[in-house]
């Protein structure tokens, strides 16, 4: 059999991005390699069909009296533009400098297939698994998941399980094993900002009409206060506290005080909400973004034009016990409130999930943390990430079961960026805990 690395980059050789429907075939063979790969770990594993991309679902045979763990991943990726930012060929990856380069490499298939892999060695050495497994691997993550909630529901019988492992997270720093308890949630939508019937001159229109991109501007900077806070009307009306013993436990946590924020971003200053550690800005406060602003001509040299429209681009990442429903009702009457005369504002909205926040010091939170101690044989802090994964609110709905988020990304994974990338440590260390997981979840 090939190696563990060989293995992995037939997987990151596929280009299965979801948001791109030219790849539709790339996804859906993307998810055959993977279910062929579980029947040859001696797992059952089909593909099941949803509206859109399949979905793998493996087991091996439950027994009575053992607990059911489900390891979920997802083996989409995200774009990879600007291509000409990569080092190397993103479909093609390589190893330098101790670590895997290409997309998928750490989010998610890095991280999903050192769980099965983990599994596998398990079933040749051990001839089986100590607990009974579903793992779930789906093509739609990317997108927002928009089918496997509705797969859940109608296969909850055939899913049900007792808890939930889930590596799509991070580590605070290399060789620190690190368990999430929480994820913001995220709201998004699009504004589109329209004025005159076309593009003007601006010169023979100019001061006489509303200018969109100016509109869209000064809806933007509406957002927020100038020290940070956003400012949309009863944004913080439900935000759960943070509690004294995690911000004193978050305190101690190695790789994440603020000037690690800073030379991990390459950015010039800190900025955001007063009163918090970055680490607390991004793991346990909530926050409106601007992902993409513009209108008008954007081509070389000038244009003097007044364009028809303008849009922007925003997301809200949200935490407990905020409603993405509420929340985006609330920015919709901020920004028609906002909105300057002369123009009228459309808000569509996009992909949405709720927060998530669990105990991590339950029976299933204790046995995950000494799964990561034996792995890394290094204590494992715990943490809220700042990212969002909608579809772990929605195991816990659907059914009953809450999620242990082990993470193996770094901070400097560059993921949804060019030039992604894995240590090929972390990579090991992910099949090590596999193994440790599932011994230690069967005897908690």
């Amino acid at each position: 059999m090939a190696s563990d690395l060989d293995q992995l980059f037939e997987l990151l050789r596929f280009p299965s991005i979801s948001t791109d429907s030219r790849r539709a075939g790339d996804v859906r063979a993307c998810a055959g390699w993977l279910d062929a790969k579980c029947r040859e770990f001696g797992l059952d594993s089909g593909l099941h069909e949803t509206a859109m991309h399949p979905v793998v679902v493996a087991r091996n045979e439950h027994r009575e009296g053992l607990p059911t763990v489900l390891i979920y991943g997802h083996y989409d990726v995200q774009p990879v533009d600007p291509l000409e930012l990569w080092d190397s060929d993103p479909f093609e990856p390589v190893v330098r400098d101790g670590r895997i380069w290409a997309r998928g490499a750490t989010d998610n298939k890095g991280q999903h297939f050192a769980h099965l892999l983990g599994v596998g060695k398990a079933m040749a050495e051990d001839g089986g698994l100590p607990v009974n497994l579903t793992l779930i691997l789906e093509g739609e993550e990317e997108i927002g998941s928009p089918n496997l909630r509705p797969f859940l529901e109608q296969n909850r019988d055939f899913l049900a399980c007792d808890v939930i492992a889930v590596s799509d997270t991070g580590m605070v720093a290399p060789g620190v094993p690190t368990m999430g308890y929480g994820l913001r949630g995220i709201a998004c939508c699009e504004v589109v900002v329209r004025g005159p019937a076309r593009d003007l001159h601006s010169g023979l229109f100019g001061g006489a009409v509303a200018n969109p991109a100016t509109a869209v501007a000064r809806l933007t900077a509406s957002l927020h206060e100038p020290d940070g806070r956003v400012a949309v009307e009863g944004f913080y009306d439900d935000v759960r506290p943070l509690e004294a013993w995690e911000r004193e436990m978050w305190a101690k946590v190695p790789g994440v005080a603020d000037g690690d924020f800073l030379e991990v971003t390459g950015s010039l200053a800190l900025f955001g909400e007063p009163g918090y550690t970055a680490a607390e800005q991004t793991w346990a406060r909530p926050t409106a973004e601007v992902n993409g602003i513009g209108g008008g001509y954007q081509g070389e040299g000038s244009k003097t034009v007044i364009p028809a429209q303008a849009m922007a681009k925003y997301s809200f990442r949200l935490v407990p016990d905020q409603d993405p429903a509420d929340i985006m009702q609330k920015v919709r009457r901020h920004l028609e409130r906002h909105a300057p005369p002369g123009v009228t504002v459309e808000v569509i909205g996009g992909h949405d999930g709720r927060p998530y926040i669990a105990d991590p010091h339950s029976r299933f939170g204790k046995a995950a943390q000494g799964a990561l101690r034996k792995a890394f044989d290094r204590e494992p802090v715990l943490i809220r990430e700042g990212g969002s994964i909608p579809i772990i609110e929605d195991f816990r709905e659907v059914l009953g079961a809450d999620t242990l988020l082990l993470g193996l990304a770094l901070a400097d994974a560059q993921i949804h960026s060019p030039n992604e990338n894995f240590p090929v440590a972390n990579f090991e260390a992910g099949i090590r805990l596999n193994r440790a997981l599932l011994r230690e979840l069967a005897g908690a």
